[in-house]
C-alpha cells in the first residue's frame, strides 16, 4: 500500500506546512537526511495548548502529539516535493511535552506521534526517540516534536 493510500485510509489530509515563526527554516536536507524543525500540537482548530498533567489530560496530549506528527508529515512532504514514497526511514523523533512538575508519563504522550509514523510508513516509520518534559513550549502549545528522516 502506498503512503498516500495509508493516509487516505487513516482519514488524514495533510495541512499546508507551517511557516517558520522566527529565524530558522522548516527543514534542512543534508545528504540523504532531512532535519525537520519542531512541529507544534497545532491544527486548523487552534490546536492543543496548556500544561499536561495540570490542565491537559495525558490522553488529549497524545492526540496533540499526533497533531505534531501530521504537521511533521506535511513538512516531510514539502521536503520531498510531495512524494512521500521517497522516505527511506524515519530515523529519530525528538518529543517535548509542556509538563506539570509531577507529570512523568512523557513517553506515553509522545507515542501519539510515534504510533502515527508506524501507521503511515510501516517498518520504515520505526525510529529512535527522545521524550522530554519541559517547563514551557513556544506559544503555549502542549507538545512539540522534531524529526530526522532519511530520503532517497
Amino acid at each position: 500500500m502506498t503512503v498516500a493510500a495509508r493516509l487516505a485510509e487513516l482519514g488524514i489530509s495533510l495541512p499546508e506546512p507551517a511557516k517558520a515563526v522566527a529565524n530558522y527554516v522548516p527543514f534542512v536536507q543534508t545528504g540523504n537526511l532531512v532535519h525537520i524543525s519542531g512541529q507544534l500540537s497545532n491544527d486548523a482548530s487552534g490546536g492543543l495548548k496548556g500544561t499536561v498533567g495540570a490542565d491537559v489530560s495525558p490522553e488529549d496530549a497524545a492526540k496533540g502529539a499526533r497533531m505534531c506528527g501530521v504537521n511533521l508529515l506535511a513538512q516531510i512532504s514539502a521536503a520531498v516535493d510531495g512524494d512521500l514514497e521517497r522516505v527511506v526511514r524515519v530515523v529519530k523523533l525528538g518529543g517535548f511535552v509542556q509538563a506539570a512538575g509531577d507529570f512523568t508519563a512523557i513517553p506515553t504522550v509522545i507515542n501519539g506521534c510515534s504510533d502515527l509514523m508506524v501507521e503511515v510508513f510501516g517498518d520504515k516509520g520505526r525510529h529512535a526517540r527522545s521524550a522530554v518534559g519541559v517547563y514551557k513550549l513556544p506559544l503555549g502549545f502542549a507538545v512539540e516534536v522534531d524529526a530526522i528522516v532519511e530520503v532517497r
